[in-house]
């Protein structure tokens, strides 16, 4: 009998480590922040700019600081007097 070429075997993709969203501090575990519209079990991942879900694709962009702005050539920063 010939092996039906359809019929393949079904590959088990890994699961999800939920463990490293987690840190223990002393007797205080903080997690990782959850996404607004999945809810709770659902984290976001963070880059270097944003924050973004997966599932639902949520993205929310990180302001840049008004610091790095370029300033015009010949121009000083101005500095803050209190």
């Amino acid at each position: 009998m010939v092996k039906n070429p359809s019929k393949r075997q079904k590959k088990n993709k890994p699961t999800s480590k939920k463990y490293k969203f987690y840190t223990i501090e002393g007797e205080v575990a903080k997690r990782a922040q959850n996404c607004p519209r999945c809810g709770p079990g659902i984290f976001l991942m963070q880059a270097k700019d944003r924050i973004y879900c997966g599932r639902c694709h949520f993205t929310e962009f990180s302001l840049k600081k008004e610091a790095e702005k370029p300033t015009e050539a010949g121009e000083k920063p101005e500095e803050k007097k209190e």
